[in-house]
């Protein structure tokens, strides 16, 4: 099966769990189990959910290293440690990176610099003529100040056969379709957003990277599969009963709702570095309500 195919449908965007600042090797082992057998098709390990930002490169080998052991090559895994602003040192660290078990990488466009389109282009294109492994675009305007538009993506998916996906978390549905019409065959569109899923499947998207099957893999992939099935009245059943938490896991910042989710489940502690701060008691009430009112309906 090529890796597109095994890249449809649900990724999860894994956390990296803390415990005295430290990582906690022991509910990694546990969150990877616990979301291989609730249903995802693949794992993306440090992206903004895995605190990549505050996590060092010593610790992001440590970390890939681990979840390569644990997976057994099980599920295709995503590293999500290229992004940047600085196409010189990213060029240079990709270069000199161990790929080994590692199938793909996510890069998320400069942040900061606010790049123009051609900037962003010729940024993503270098990458590429050094990457020996195939990239998932990353368009996140909210996180670097800079959006991809659909004419820019279409022409990397066309330039280059590297470029396999985007993760789309513009939530510009428009722009969405742009993408999915033009795009090249086997050029996969996910949701960089849980709560977009849905509309972006029936438009004909592939799947989504996800946060919310860190907490709840079950009942969210069971969505993204029927909506990929085109089972409509199912997968609008089971995203209206997660509706709510999409929202509440954001409230104070990502990872920090979704871990307060995962506490309350035993899965890992709430510990997030600074500057992220750990859920107040009063958004942790709030998510305890919602997944008590979702294992009730």
């Amino acid at each position: 099966m090529s890796l597109q195919k095994r890249l449809r449908g649900t990724g999860v965007a894994l956390v990296t769990p803390f415990k005295n600042g430290a990582i906690d090797w022991e509910d990694l082992e546990r969150i990877i189990e616990y979301v291989t057998t609730g249903g995802v098709e693949f794992l993306v390990s440090l992206g903004t959910t895995g605190e990549s930002t505050t996590t060092s490169d010593a610790e992001h080998r440590e970390i890939l290293d681990f979840t390569i052991k644990v997976n057994r090559g099980r599920l295709p895994l995503v590293a999500g440690v290229f992004g940047g602003n600085n196409t010189a040192l990213l060029v240079e660290k990709i270069k000199n990176f161990n790929f080994e078990g590692i199938d793909a990488l996510l890069s998320s466009n400069p942040a900061y610099s606010k790049p123009g389109q051609e900037g962003i282009f010729q940024h993503y294109l270098a990458l590429a003529e050094v990457s020996p492994r195939p990239i998932i675009i990353y368009n996140v305007p909210s996180r670097t100040s800079s959006n991809m538009t659909a004419e820019t993506t279409l022409r990397l998916a066309h330039s280059n056969n590297k470029f396999i996906a985007v993760k789309e978390a513009s939530d510009d549905i428009f722009q969405v379709m742009k993408i999915i019409k033009g795009r090249p065959d086997n050029f996969l569109v996910l949701s960089g957003d849980d709560f977009i899923t849905l509309p972006l499947i029936a438009s004909g998207g592939d799947g989504v990277i996800s946060v919310i099957a860190n907490t709840l893999p079950q009942p969210f992939t069971d969505m993204v599969r029927a909506a990929l099935r085109y089972d409509m009245p199912r997968a609008q059943e089971l995203n209206f009963k997660l509706l709510e938490l999409y929202k509440l896991l954001f409230i104070e910042g990502n990872p920090v709702g979704v871990k307060a989710a995962m506490e309350l489940q035993g899965l890992c502690g709430r510990d997030v570095r600074l500057p992220l701060a750990p859920m107040t008691e009063n958004g942790v009430h709030l998510i305890m309500a919602e997944l008590e009112k979702v294992a009730n309906k």
